[in-house]
């Protein structure tokens, strides 16, 4: 690949992680005037993220929607060494076993260059959220909690 082909394709991969994030922050924006749910997990959350393979951790930030009786979206937003950002969506299918916990697993194809296929699994009430995450060279949790 030449030198020019190279720098248009970096341009092209940061003009689309700039969307990305400015859409994100006005889904955050959004979420944190609405007061957070007593009995729900919607709205916004924010916390770290830790990979367990190595030393990396940083914030994240995330916005959940319900999406219908047993689904969720859940959109992300992470720091990576506080300097590089990302975010994207996925989908969580959710479960109720007791009172306000919800138990959830998704999946999300990030992409070659990101790792692949990411695997979700976890659990969140109004307050709390956690889950592990596991794809081919990354495992490693979110810890979250409401803002």
């Amino acid at each position: 690949m030449t030198q020019r082909g190279w720098s248009l394709g970096v341009a092209l991969l940061l003009g689309f992680a700039t969307v990305g994030c400015r859409s994100f922050h006005r889904e955050w924006k959004q979420a944190r005037v609405v007061a957070a749910p007593v009995d729900d997990i919607t709205g916004a959350w924010e916390g770290t993220w830790q990979n367990r393979n190595n030393t990396h951790q940083d914030r994240m930030r995330a916005v959940l929607r319900r999406t219908g009786p047993d689904t969720y979206e859940a959109n992300y937003f992470a720091w990576y060494k506080r300097v590089l950002t990302f975010s994207y969506r996925t989908e969580l299918r959710v479960e109720r076993r007791d009172g306000q916990t919800v138990f959830f697993q998704g999946a999300t194809d990030l992409g070659k260059l990101a790792g692949g296929v990411y695997r979700y699994e976890g659990h969140a009430n109004p307050t709390q959220y956690f889950s592990s995450y596991d794809s081919k060279y990354d495992v490693g949790t979110f810890t979250l909690h409401r803002p």
